[in-house]
């Protein structure tokens, strides 16, 4: 059983029609799977959470049922606005520094209990993006949302390193092609041998 992927517009905005709503970046677990330490990822488009909010929240309700609250860790969320309203009811916003993952949305519903999801940096690539959504999504992991961010972290790291190394050995495989470390050994016959050998002695005396 796969992962869900939401690719939904976002609830729509009918005060501008010159461009149409954006996705929704969000994969939830297969439902039925074992329970984890997070139910899904969520890519939010910036750091807004009641810009951001407002469309996650509408996707989930027919899922999960009723989202009636979210926390946050206000660590990485400039401003948490107390309330944010849904199509057809207000979700009472809150949060918790010590208490939850700086890198978990949770939410509770009014039927279903308690969710987690990873959010997403919304600078983050879109490589390392879809990554996380995998590994997040995956029933066999066990990593806390910091855990996941930090892994992908030493996962861009190594691969930087590898894409570095390659283009140094690629570098040095041309300049070797060129005359590379042989170029600068100064022949035998070059000009400043023949310019030494000209050199006159000094006459005895002098």
């Amino acid at each position: 059983m796969t992962a869900r992927t939401y690719d939904k517009p976002a609830i729509e905005d009918r005060t501008s029609s010159a461009s149409p709503p954006r996705p929704l970046r969000l994969r939830l677990a297969p439902p039925g799977t074992a329970p984890a330490l997070v139910d899904g990822a969520w890519w939010p488009r910036s750091r807004d959470l009641t810009a951001e909010l407002p469309a996650l929240i509408a996707l989930l309700d027919p899922l999960w049922g009723r989202i009636t609250h979210v926390t946050v860790n206000p660590t990485f969320w400039p401003v948490v606005p107390r309330k944010v309203p849904v199509q057809g009811h207000v979700v009472k916003v809150g949060w918790f520094k010590a208490e939850q993952d700086p890198h978990t949305l949770l939410l509770l519903s009014y039927t279903a209990g308690r969710w987690d999801l990873l959010v997403i940096p919304p600078e983050t690539d879109a490589v390392t993006a879809a990554r996380l959504m995998t590994t997040a999504t995956d029933p066999t992991r066990q990593l806390t949302a910091s855990g996941l961010i930090q892994e992908a972290e030493l996962l861009g790291g190594a691969a930087e390193s590898e894409a570095e190394a390659a283009w140094d050995s690629a570098r040095e495989k041309v300049w070797d092609s060129e005359g590379g470390h042989d170029a600068r050994r100064p022949s035998s016959h070059g000009p400043v041998a023949a310019a030494a050998g000209r050199v006159s002695r000094p006459a005895e005396g002098m």
